[in-house]
């Protein structure tokens, strides 16, 4: 059986530190562990009767058992070890003689385990940062803005961070966009800027993106095929409403246009400077 086996996740950092130490020395007394992990005395007491509880660790006799179930006021104190023992408290967990592993771990079993949390956190950290990236890229998140990313994160995931966000006061949930099923969330200001988008009129004025651009969701939101993200690839859009789409030179009808002529040079050349005309 190994340590990783075993439910670490419920010691103290104390008693992880103590178990560690008998796991790299070998048995030792109880001052040794004390002096090694330099824990107070009542700290590693605390951290044997834990590990004892859970079968890990055993002593050279009873005594310390004995200790661990006597009353704090009917032990010897610490440091009384040397003194007749007919005048004073009955046992002391002093007395136990050598603590010892009762199942031998690896020392690198508790190395792995370091690293694995650490690893956890790490990535915690980097999920909660990818979250806020995602909040501030697109005003509103929900599942289907995944499949534009390719970083492997799972929505389950980034849901935890939403609603513990959502409860901090510093997003909010609820349902912001049509055609969108499951949970959706957006920063406050997002909220403002939809209602206010939905109040204007239409004014007709046509932008081209790049397909790189992180709004290209052409077959994400919108039905039919998607565009690869390429900065050579482009997107005609006239009111918020994909027109046509430019992808590996060919000219794509997104919108159910008959004449295709006047999206064809606006993909192709649009506003673009003279001098750089010939990329395209």
């Amino acid at each position: 059986m190994t340590l990783a086996a075993q439910p670490q996740k419920e010691f103290s950092s104390e008693t992880k530190l103590v178990l560690k130490t008998l796991a790299e020395s070998g048995a030792l007394f109880f001052g040794e562990i004390v002096q090694r992990t330099k824990l107070l005395q009542s700290r590693v007491e605390q951290a044997l009767g834990e590990l004892a509880a859970h079968g890990f660790v055993t002593a050279d006799s009873f005594e310390g058992l004995r200790a661990l179930l006597t009353p704090l006021e009917k032990r010897a104190p610490f440091g009384d070890v040397g003194r007749p023992r007919r005048h004073r408290a009955v046992t002391s967990i002093e007395f136990a003689g050598r603590w010892s592993l009762l199942r031998k771990f690896p020392a690198e079993d508790f190395s792995q385990n370091e690293n694995e949390e650490s690893h956890s956190k790490n990535r915690d950290d980097a999920l909660e940062v990818f979250a806020k990236t995602l909040l501030r890229r697109y005003g509103v998140v929900f599942r289907k803005i995944l499949e534009r990313e390719a970083l492997k994160v799972s929505w389950f995931e980034l849901g935890k961070i939403y609603r513990r966000l959502e409860a901090r006061g510093e997003i909010r949930g609820g349902y912001f966009i049509n055609g969108v099923s499951g949970e959706q969330f957006a920063l406050p200001e997002a909220i403002g800027s939809l209602r206010a988008t939905r109040k204007e009129k239409n004014s007709g004025e046509e932008i081209i993106l790049s397909a790189a651009d992180p709004l290209n969701l052409i077959g994400i939101l919108t039905p039919g095929a998607r565009i690869a993200s390429v900065w050579r690839n482009r997107i005609l859009w006239r009111d918020g409403i994909p027109l046509a789409g430019l992808e590996a030179g060919k000219i794509l009808n997104l919108n159910g246009a008959e004449d295709l002529n006047g999206y064809e040079r606006a993909l192709k050349i649009g506003k673009l400077p003279v001098a750089l005309r010939r990329y395209y």
